[in-house]
């Protein structure tokens, strides 16, 4: 799908650990310092140099480095990808505005992705793992985040993981038109 910006939009079934990108996405928690799931897998693939460069980042308040919304930016390690964009989401049942916290999670990703000059970034599905996000409603709110601020960017990819997860982005693609 081509993008109002021209940056191609990608959905794609894998793991985001080996994508061949400027920069991944890391669903992170505040903390930065490795959790479950996306965040785990991508510490694991980086390399404990990655846990290094995450304990660098200044913290904003007690044990949160990056707050939920936000982007930090280390390099890539062992990764493919030069960079990671570690993000926060929000847990969806205790946010007081789960919507505009992931879709903040994303928009940032997306500004630091350019401040790195990155042209082409890969998301995971930020928030639908333990954060419980719904599948439908997260993958509307980053579709319309990358269809909104691509700009720069020559490819935006979503990296899935599983059928569900698959479906419900391919459906948020098919409701905006493209």
């Amino acid at each position: 799908m081509k993008l109002p910006s021209g940056a191609i939009l990608t959905l794609v079934r894998g793991d985001i650990t080996r994508q061949d990108v400027d920069a991944i996405v890391n669903a992170a928690n505040e903390t930065l310092l490795g959790g479950g799931g996306v965040d785990g897998a991508i510490h694991r693939a980086a390399g404990p140099g990655l846990l290094g460069a995450c304990k660098e980042i200044r913290e904003v308040r007690p044990d949160v480095r990056c707050p939920t919304g936000e982007a930090r930016v280390t390099t890539g390690f062992a990764l493919p990808a030069r960079f990671v964009i570690h993000t926060v989401g929000p847990i969806y049942r205790s946010h007081p505005q789960p919507a505009v916290a992931l879709r903040n999670a994303y928009l940032s990703s997306l500004q630091a992705a350019r401040q790195v000059g990155a042209s082409t970034i890969a998301f995971p599905a930020i928030s639908c793992g333990v954060y419980g996000y719904p599948l439908d409603e997260a993958a509307r709110i980053a579709v319309q985040a990358a269809w909104d601020d691509s700009d720069e960017l020559e490819e935006v990819r979503f990296v899935l993981f599983g059928e569900a997860t698959f479906q419900a982005w391919s459906a948020a693609v098919e409701q905006l038109g493209a």
